[in-house]
């Protein structure tokens, strides 16, 4: 049928539907015709959107399946179809959601947009079509090995090889070596390149390659990351905000007395009575410890650290730093560093710290726990559950992308070989030993983000006044829990609908068995039983894939890149005495040109949206047709603009705003 153009023909070919949405009675099929309304966009590269319309004559009877077929033509012509709309002669509408790729000589078989647990489908071609989608997409979506002891990833080696439905529009677009390579050309840094193992001059030499891109908060770390209070604050509303937390109790391998400390303590207690009431904090970088140093130049020497750093809540209520150990076993040769040493040991320090938490935060807090996690969540889900199911059409914007980014970033920044070894300390397989010592550590508790927070004693308002991460992330968490539980209630009318649910268990099993390995201590389910337990399986799933990867994503410019602040390498072995660092020793310790300048680009590059982003609360794919999830989705909206005023006025006049979790700045998935 031409009139459908290059898009192919439609066409209900003998199946149908019970009634409903059509409103077909069976005993009038000789008055029944109907209007089929396409709409489609030819790729996105040629910016071409098309509707048709079709108008059959012929009577069909109760539409049960949609098929749609393309013809395949001398020319390269994938076609993106967004939906059709079935009007009958007495005025219904039918919607058949799509918003997915036909590629070549192919054909697509489509439902209408009412969800459906499997239970609903009693005729034959409907549990067959069901059946049938899933033992497709089983065959297209392999789960694979990439490094032993990660997550099991998808089984494809580079981004073409991906089912188109979960390519990006445009590879381009993504493509590492192009976009680190744009933003060195950009941020005007690509002059220093020539100097790769150069080493800069002083701290002000930084500035050559940083003034280009400075901004409100970068260039308050310019100028004040050498403060306590700046160093401090980090561990709370920084890149990597999840690692502090509350001590009770001094460890033995941190010897540190209330001699050492009692300069910095403003109570007129000991160490001890300080912490019995709750003001001491440890940051404990503990995973560091025989990772190994990055060895793939052989012309420059790299060196890790694994740090304990003790901090202290001061009368004005800021967090900060009173005692750092570089190395876990303490002895003569690993002091522990204090606030009243020489400026440049105690300087020295804390750049150590930093580094490290560097390293923890891209490869655990960021790669890890929000890039692999979520791939697990989406690869499971288009396994197991098929379009028309709820929790399919709930959470498919929740990975748009992500499968994506991380095939490219295997294929191209984290691969043996890949940019990520350019200029990091854990690069040349340290940050493959990370994430395998880390996954000790992953459950789904610590996912669960009012449980982490009060696992890490983190959770006093009162008596942590400033962690911003913590208060705007539990205003975000409750408003995807209110929204996932009012999607729960309408399609799930008890527990035990949800302990039926086959196709949801398959789901929740998957992400047990190959995303967590079959781990018990992992602590995650393997099956759900509960409504409430649903939401919260969701709001996991969600919250991972927007809020969590926003926070630690989207700051990565604005607090790293001032080299001092965050150094991905360093050229020295941690000092084991003190009185005897020199500003020079810095500054040679400190990364050289180059890699600062491929440090630069990279946090830069990490750091922007997507091309037309779409952020929390923005459904543009209208996979849901039913009028209680629509307005579900506008209390949704509702609730994250009230965060996004509460945040907006709380930063107001503010020298260090915290942003990352306003609503308005927070991707639905992850897709950078």
């Amino acid at each position: 049928m031409r009139p459908l153009g290059d898009l192919g023909r439609l066409a209900g070919e003998g199946l149908r539907m019970p009634g409903g949405a059509c409103q077909v009675d069976t005993l009038a099929l000789h008055d029944f015709a109907s209007t089929l309304r396409t709409l489609g966009s030819a790729p996105r590269k040629r910016l071409k959107v098309d509707s048709y319309e079709v108008i059959v004559d012929e009577e069909l009877g109760d539409i049960h399946l949609i098929k749609i077929e393309k013809r395949k033509y001398w020319l390269h012509d994938d076609w993106y179809l967004k939906y059709i709309t079935l009007k009958t002669p007495y005025g219904d509408y039918m919607e058949f959601p799509c918003y997915r790729w036909i590629s070549g000589e192919g054909e697509l078989v489509l439902r209408d947009g009412r969800a459906r647990l499997s239970r609903d489908d009693q005729i034959c071609v409907l549990k067959q079509h069901r059946r049938k989608e899933l033992e497709t997409r089983q065959k297209q979506y392999r789960w694979t090995e990439w490094n032993p002891g990660f997550p099991l990833s998808i089984d494809a080696k580079c981004h073409k090889d991906l089912p188109r439905d979960i390519q990006f529009d445009s590879e381009k677009g993504v493509d590492f070596v192009l976009n680190y390579s744009k933003a060195i050309e950009n941020l005007f840094i690509n002059r220093f390149m020539h100097m790769f193992q150069s080493s800069w001059s002083d701290f002000a030499d930084f500035e050559k390659i940083f003034v280009k891109i400075s901004n409100t908060i970068s260039e308050q770390v310019m100028n004040h990351w050498q403060e306590d209070r700046i160093f401090g604050y980090q561990f709370l509303n920084g890149c990597n905000p999840v690692l502090i937390q509350r001590c009770t109790k001094l460890p033995e391998k941190l010897p540190v007395t209330t001699e050492m400390v009692e300069c910095s303590l403003e109570r007129q207690l000991t160490l001890e009575q300080e912490v019995e009431q709750g003001n001491i904090f440890i940051v404990d970088f503990e995973l560091l410890d025989g990772i190994d140093a990055n060895k793939t130049d052989p012309c420059t020497l790299q060196f890790l650290a694994a740090p304990i750093c003790l901090l202290y809540k001061n009368l004005a209520n800021k967090i900060v730093p009173i005692a750092i150990q570089l190395n876990q076993v303490p002895g003569e040769e690993n002091p522990i560093f204090l606030p009243s040493d020489a400026k440049y040991d105690w300087l020295l320090a804390k750049i150590w710290v930093r580094s490290s938490d560097f390293h923890v935060h891209q490869t655990i807090t960021h790669l890890l726990r929000t890039h692999l996690v979520s791939e697990v969540f989406g690869i499971a889900m288009y396994r197991q559950l098929p379009a028309v199911h709820p929790v399919f059409k709930l959470l498919v914007a929740h990975v748009r992308f992500t499968i994506a980014i991380n095939t490219k970033a295997r294929e191209q920044l984290i691969c043996e070989c890949g940019l990520f070894d350019k200029a990091n300390a854990t690069g040349g397989g340290g940050h493959v030993q990370m994430v395998q010592k880390a996954m000790q550590d992953l459950t789904y508790t610590s996912l669960c983000f009012p449980e982490a927070i009060k696992a890490r004693g983190m959770d006093s308002t009162e008596d942590i006044p400033y962690y911003f991460y913590r208060d705007d992330g539990l205003l975000v968490w409750e408003a995807i829990k209110t929204f996932t539980a009012d999607v729960v209630g309408i399609y799930y009318e008890s527990d035990q609908v949800v302990v039926e649910d086959q196709e949801l268990q398959d789901f929740v099993r998957d992400v047990y068995v190959y995303g967590m390995r079959g781990k018990k201590a992992s602590g995650f389910p393997k099956s759900v039983k509960t409504r409430e337990k649903l939401s919260e399986y969701l709001t996991v799933v969600i919250f991972t894939a927007s809020a969590q990867h926003a926070a630690v994503n989207f700051g990565q410019y604005d607090w790293c890149s001032w080299i001092p602040n965050a150094p991905p390498t360093m050229r020295a072995p941690p000092p084991t005495a003190k009185g005897v660092v020199t500003i020079e020793q810095i500054v040679e310790t400190l990364p050289d040109r180059g890699r600062s300048c491929w440090h630069l680009g990279a946090v830069w590059a990490l750091s922007q949206f997507q091309e037309n982003e779409l952020f929390l609360g923005m459904y543009p794919e209208e996979h849901f047709i039913e009028r209680p999830v629509k307005e579900a989705m506008a209390r949704f909206r509702k609730d994250l603009a009230a965060i996004v005023s509460v945040i907006a006025e709380r930063n107001k006049n503010k020298k260090l705003p915290y942003y990352y979790l306003s609503p308005d700045r927070i991707p639905n998935s992850v897709a950078i």
